[in-house]
C-alpha cells in the first residue's frame, strides 16, 4: 500500500505563492495517478487536481491557471504550485492516488493558510 508524506504548507498572504510536495512510499508509485485534495474549515474533502501516469493533467475549475500540479517519478514525488491564492483556499492539503483506494490511506496533510 502506497503511503504519503505532505509537506510546503504555510501562512500566506492572498496572492502568494506556495510549492507543496508529496513523497510516495512504494516502487509502483510510477502507475498511479496522483492527486491533490484539500479540506477546508467545515468542509468536505475535495479532489482540486490530478495528474496520470502518463503525465495527462486535470484541475478542478476554480483552481485552473493558478495551481499546476507535476510528478517526478524518479522522485516518487508529486507537487502542487500554488499561485494567486484565495483566503477561500486556507485548508488541509493531501495528497493520494486518484480514485481513491479502499479502504482509503491518508497522510497527514500539510496545513496551507491564506490570511492577510
Amino acid at each position: 500500500q502506497v503511503q504519503f508524506v505532505e509537506s510546503g504548507g504555510g501562512l500566506v498572504q492572498p496572492g502568494g505563492s506556495l510549492r507543496l510536495s508529496c513523497a510516495a512510499s512504494g516502487r509502483i508509485f510510477s502507475f498511479y495517478a496522483m492527486g491533490w485534495y484539500r479540506q477546508g474549515p467545515g468542509k468536505q474533502r475535495e479532489l482540486v487536481a490530478y495528474i496520470t501516469s502518463a503525465g495527462s493533467i486535470t484541475y478542478t475549475d476554480s483552481v485552473k491557471d493558478r495551481l499546476t500540479v507535476s510528478r517526478d517519478n524518479d522522485k516518487n514525488t508529486v507537487y502542487l504550485q500554488m499561485n494567486s491564492l484565495k483566503p477561500e483556499e486556507t485548508a488541509v492539503y493531501y495528497c493520494n492516488v486518484v480514485p481513491i483506494a479502499s479502504p482509503p490511506c491518508w497522510g497527514q496533510g500539510t496545513q496551507v493558510t491564506v490570511s492577510s
